[in-house]
């Protein structure tokens, strides 16, 4: 099941009026998922998150990111999912032991995240100030609440379409998505066209479970819209954490508590949330980092 690579694809039709972008993100998806020991909802909800940021990124130019934080009533509370241009993704959900009933056959997301809350949309564009969106929850669905971004706070009337199939030994076996954006002048007779056909094709997870690509689901979405392949890339899990930065934010902590924590006479430990990756500090090493503040 996990025998294609992650990528993403993006097109736009030859008319220039519509420009879309799919992925699968299967690996990357259970790797995350893997690392935050998720249960299966929580698994879906962090894997459409990430896919998400994955194609949200590829919007943006090189060097620039973005990161999208969902903040709901249920028992999930919080999914923080960050997407580079270069197709590196990296999140974490805050409470991963989440497992909730199936709902119509499908895993329970809107429910594990809530309905009311709020998506923050946060894009480091190599500016003096990085830009942020705030809209409510839509329905908790992942990709409902981000068309609903990209319309309410961006102007771009968008189709996102994720998914992630998790089996009962908690291994995600698909996960992907679309995005499709509208551009102007707007075509109607397109638009229309697409909106007919999005809502009758099989789930993601069906698709990408059946053999289809990226490449496929763009071809049966776009059926009899001739457009043309900008670029495919990879996509991958990969968190920035490093030593030296774990260490430039204990330093931040300041001298007081700092001196406090050597004072414990005891090692410290500092957990990335986004890959659980554990960094060790000894009181002497604490010290150092004291004395650097000095």
């Amino acid at each position: 099941m996990l025998a294609v690579e992650d990528y993403l694809v993006r097109i736009i039709s030859k008319d220039y009026s519509v420009r879309a972008l799919a992925c699968v993100t299967t690996h990357l998806v259970n790797e995350a998922c893997r690392r935050q020991d998720a249960y299966p909802t929580a698994a879906a909800a962090l894997g459409r998150a990430l896919t998400g940021a994955a194609l949200m990124g590829a919007l943006l130019k090189t060097g620039q990111r973005v990161a999208l934080k969902f903040e709901g009533n249920g028992p999930l509370k919080k999914i923080v999912a960050e997407g580079e241009s270069n197709g590196l993704v990296r999140g974490y959900v805050a409470v991963p032991q989440v497992d909730l009933p199936p709902k119509a056959g499908k895993l329970d997301v809107a429910s594990a995240l809530g309905k009311e809350g709020f998506l923050t949309v946060i894009k480091d564009l190599r500016m003096k100030e990085p830009y942020q969106g705030i809209v409510k929850l839509y329905s908790g669905e992942i990709a409902e609440d981000l068309a609903y971004y990209l319309a309410e706070s961006e102007q771009i009337p968008s189709a996102v379409g994720l998914g992630v199939f998790v089996e009962p030994d908690r291994t995600v076996s698909a996960a992907g998505g679309f995005l499709i954006q509208s551009l102007p002048p707007v075509n109607e007779e397109v638009i229309n066209r697409l909106m007919e056909r999005i809502p009758q094709l099989p789930p993601i997870t069906e698709l990408l479970r059946g053999g289809k690509t990226p490449e496929d689901v763009l071809a049966l979405i776009f059926a009899g819209i001739p457009f043309i392949i900008l670029e495919k890339y990879a996509l991958a899990f990969r968190c920035s954490c490093s030593r030296e930065r774990v260490e430039a934010a204990l330093i931040s902590l300041g001298r007081k508590e700092l001196s406090s924590l050597m004072a414990q006479e005891e090692e410290t430990f500092v957990n990335c949330e986004f890959c659980r990756q554990q960094y060790v500090f000894s009181p002497e090493e604490l010290a150092r980092l004291v004395k650097e503040i000095q």
